[in-house]
């Protein structure tokens, strides 16, 4: 591996900087991927393995960031369980028979995943191939309580109230469901790891909707049984936005990463998780929207707070479409300009 910076601060080695990626650089900032976008629908992106490949080699080629993330979505294994899903531009999946009852669960079914999601496996082939070794690519799949948010309320929410009653009105049923969705999960990430994924993250993006009992429950609980099956095969980054109060949980896993968003301190933030786990945050996204020189400035300040070890320099959550290209270069360029030279020695080019 040519650059192998995220592979090394996954395992705690030193290195010379911390490497540097961003959620959702693949996509909707980018005049590249958005000319693609008129040219094909969503699915048909994800589906396609050239497009696929394409659109998650732009980041690297244009931005420069330290690791390739496959170009998919977490709604695939909905799709694969039997579950319809459409995606609409600018508003959001929408799932037109959502789960609501044991008859519904009935429709579901635990999928051969090289059957329905080869075209994912296909897909981490060709950019293995294009990359060259040049960047590590992470692979992904959401976490089972996120995924249930959506195959429950049937589109996008900013509460889920309808996932949530469902699983506190019907929690066998609950249960049952989100078993199935980390069966299929385990499997799923199982093939991106055969088919060349060096890393996987797994993202909770609703884990901050529950409370530290319930996440335990409800989302923990699933979380834990994905990371025993891939932690021995790969390294493991957990993303549970808004679920700070169970860093220490997350750490016990054996889970090598944890992603935290910008509501949290780098300090608290190690304090909770211990020393034996990287951590990988946590700009707010929306300060991408600032002047360059104020971006850089800020940049510089997180990579302070950080410290020199055991940090991958991240947002602390999905880039925003409107964010401009030369502004998301300016974040990794200036991650680029740090040097380790001791954790009390640090400095800028």
């Amino acid at each position: 591996m040519k650059n192998d910076l995220l592979l090394k601060a996954l395992s705690g080695k030193p290195a010379e900087r911390p490497p540097v990626w961003m959620m959702r650089q693949a996509g909707r900032y980018l005049p590249q991927y958005m000319k693609l976008r008129e040219q094909y629908g969503f699915f048909e992106r994800c589906q396609t393995p050239e497009l696929a490949c394409e659109i998650t080699l732009q980041p690297v080629d244009i931005i420069g960031v330290d690791a390739a993330i496959l170009f998919s979505d977490i709604l695939v294994v909905p799709q694969a369980m039997g579950l319809e899903v459409q995606l609409i531009e600018s508003k959001g999946p929408f799932l037109p028979d959502p789960i609501r009852t044991e008859a519904d669960l009935q429709r579901l079914f635990i999928p051969d995943v090289h059957e329905k999601l080869q075209y994912v496996f296909d897909a981490i082939q060709l950019i293995k191939k294009e990359l060259n070794d040049r960047v590590p690519l992470i692979g992904f799949a959401g976490a089972p309580w996120t995924i249930l948010c959506y195959m429950v309320q049937g589109k996008g929410s900013k509460t889920f109230d309808e996932a949530k009653a469902f699983c506190y009105t019907q929690p066998q049923l609950a249960h049952q469901l989100l078993q199935m969705i980390t069966n299929t999960t385990i499997a799923y990430l199982e093939g991106q790891v055969e088919a060349g994924a060096d890393v996987i993250q797994i993202f909770d993006s609703w884990g901050g909707l529950l409370g530290p009992a319930d996440f335990e429950a409800i989302s923990l609980k699933y979380i834990r049984q994905i990371v025993n099956a891939l932690k021995d095969k790969v390294p493991v980054i957990i993303f549970a936005k808004g679920a700070w109060h169970a860093l220490e949980s997350m750490a016990a896993t054996g889970a090598q990463g944890l992603g935290i968003d910008w509501c949290i301190t780098p300090q608290m933030a190690r304090s909770l998780a211990g020393n034996k786990v990287t951590l990988q945050g946590n700009f707010d996204p929306a300060k991408l929207l600032s002047p360059v020189p104020v971006i850089k400035k800020e940049v510089k300040e997180m990579l302070f707070a950080f410290g020199s070890e055991r940090h991958i320099v991240n947002l602390g959550h999905g880039i925003l479409p409107n964010v401009p290209v030369d502004h998301a270069r300016a974040f990794v360029d200036t991650v680029k300009e740090w040097r380790n030279s001791g954790s009390n020695n640090a400095h800028f080019d």
